[in-house]
């Protein structure tokens, strides 16, 4: 009862300092409340060969005050274990062979309670929504139970005594505590938490009955067949004054008391901040800016992102000097200060945070080629053709990536997925002003390399009756020969097509030609030659009406000439 009132005059004093702090505007003070519900694991060391003690439900409560990063706290915790009497009774004999018929077991469980007190230390991150706890406890435990008994008998015998312990009736244990707690707040009062602890009770005395703290009759083994031995009940009169540990697990949730609820803070008065995120230069407005509020001491007040009109508002603030950061795709805004004087009541401040990097920034999308389906997942590369310089990153569900790129600088982008076949796209930043533009948008096609499914080359081109590669051929044989590298392990057939006009004998040998071009370029740039396939098809395979003898014109014959890959299917 002593030990009961202690706590609660403790309580009533972290209560009170609680209060102190909201009415002093100390923001890292507050006050933690944090119920629980766990498992318990113990260790009774008091040398019982044959009782064994399971484990069992935990409950608890944590009190706790923290001035910044330590604190102190009152923990209360209610714990429940099972003894269990584990002696052989299957087939046990007695010292004559007399055969035991039956068994009666009496095993009252046990019940711990502890009250502690002691300092806290925390870690919490910036944005204060996360926090992890060590707490130390030192204090009093009830423990009340555990008594067994264990007795066997004869058919139409007396009953004899196996096993026994008297267990347990203390009332003020010594004990101590080591907790980690892990909480994360969904706002400025709720959150849910887990952790560990360990526990231990120091010279816990055991009960005695008729002087009599703990036995069990000893057995022999014989063949596997256990016989009591005569007259050899070992017993301890002397009580064991023996340690009795247990470590857990838990989760609970937590409820924190700070100078931000409104209803504990009668003088407090609330004011709004509206900032809004523009581009230095074209003074457009930027969504999507992520932007945080501290204070003078640099701690994350509050934290937002930028809407369609490049605005946050920070509301119910408390009238402080403050500094406004910004960040929008990794590059950060200047920043700028709001100061006490220029909050006024029941009106909104409005501030202007400026995004000055001399950079564009690309935004781009990845798409099925001739469809408007995003693609996520996409590898996109963006190198810098005017110096050795590349960037990755990847496309999010929507198919949108990002990159920051320089003026007067010349890219190729192109995206890698596995069994698609990327478009490479090049852009110039010459052709753009960074007085009157930030954003440069860009779209980048992949097909569906299916296997066995033909994709059209672009921009193949041959001179009159010549095979060889030309140089406006290569860049997008480079774009296959890129392919192949990012799927080490497709092979493709690359064949070669003609229109309808000349013999078929003489379409054939050229279109063989052809493709046997194509794919030696595409060997001599690193890829095995097993891997790719040559194959002319002259003009047996037409894509429209104009076989021999149909009258076309330019642009219908152009459709039939051309050079396609496809991947080749496994056997």
């Amino acid at each position: 009862m002593k030990l009961l009132k202690l706590s609660m005059a403790f309580l009533t004093l972290l209560i009170s300092l609680s209060g102190w702090a909201q009415i002093d505007h100390t923001t890292d003070n507050y006050f933690q409340i944090s119920p629980r519900i766990g498992y318990d694991f113990p260790a009774y060391l008091n040398n019982t060969p044959y009782i064994d003690y399971n484990g069992g439900l935990e409950a608890g409560i944590s009190f706790d005050y923290y001035w910044n990063w330590i604190g102190i706290g009152l923990d209360v915790d209610y714990i429940k274990n099972s003894p269990e009497s584990t002696y052989p009774t299957d087939g046990l004999l007695d010292f004559d062979g007399t055969a035991f018929t039956s068994s009666t077991i009496t095993e009252d469980g046990i019940t711990r309670i502890f009250y502690g007190i002691g300092p806290d230390f925390q870690y919490r991150n910036a944005s204060r929504n996360f926090s992890a706890e060590l707490n130390t406890r030192v204090g009093l435990a009830s423990i009340k139970g555990g008594r067994v008994t264990h007795e066997v008998a004869a058919a139409g015998g007396t009953s004899v005594p196996v096993n026994f312990h008297a267990g347990y009736d203390v009332s003020s244990a010594l004990s101590f505590k080591l907790q980690t707690r892990f909480n994360y707040f969904f706002n400025e009062k709720w959150g849910i938490h887990a952790g560990a602890y360990y526990m231990r009770h120091i010279n816990v005395t055991e009960s005695t009955e008729s002087g009599i703290s703990t036995g069990y009759h000893t057995f022999n083994s014989d063949q596997g067949q256990n016989i009591l031995s005569q007259r050899d009940y070992r017993q301890r009169e002397e009580p064991c004054d023996c340690d009795i540990s247990s470590v857990g697990i838990f989760a609970g949730v937590s409820f924190k008391l700070s100078k931000h609820d409104k209803e504990n803070c009668q003088v407090c008065e609330k004011y709004n901040l509206a900032v809004t995120a523009r581009d230095k230069f074209t003074k457009e407005l930027l969504p999507d800016t992520d932007i945080v509020l501290k204070d003078a001491e640099g701690n994350v007040i509050q934290s937002g992102r930028s809407n369609a009109y490049g605005v946050v508002v920070f509301n119910d603030i408390n009238k402080d000097d403050y500094t406004i950061e910004g960040k929008l795709y990794d590059v950060e805004l200047e920043s700028t200060a709001a100061v006490k004087s220029e909050f006024k009541p029941n009106e909104t401040l409005q501030k202007e945070i400026v995004y000055s990097d001399l950079n564009f920034i690309l935004k781009g999308n990845a798409v099925v080629c001739n469809t408007n389906t995003a693609l996520d997942g996409v590898s996109v590369i963006l190198n810098n053709l005017s110096q050795a310089e590349q960037k990755n990153t990847m496309t999010d569900d929507k198919g949108q990536f990002i990159f920051n790129v320089k003026q007067k600088a010349t890219y190729s982008l192109r995206g890698k997925k596995a069994n698609y076949f990327s478009q490479t796209e090049t852009i110039s930043t010459e052709n753009y002003d960074r007085s009157t533009t930030l954003f440069v948008k860009l779209e980048v096609c992949l097909e569906e390399a299916d296997c066995g499914r033909a994709i059209a080359l672009k921009n193949i081109l041959y001179d009159l009756d010549k095979y060889f590669i030309r140089a406006d051929a290569k860049p997008e044989l480079n774009r296959l020969v890129q392919f192949m590298k990012d799927n080490p392990s497709v092979r493709i057939e690359i064949s070669s097509h003609t229109d309808s006009r000349g013999s078929n004998a003489y379409n054939k040998t050229l279109s063989q030609n052809r493709a046997s071009a194509a794919r030696d370029y595409i060997a001599s740039q690193g890829i095995d030659a097993d891997r790719v396939v040559g194959i002319g098809y002259g003009e047996t395979r037409l894509l429209n009406r104009c076989a021999d003898g149909t009258e076309c014109s330019e642009a219908e014959h152009q459709i039939n000439r051309r050079t396609e890959m496809k991947v080749i299917c496994p056997e």
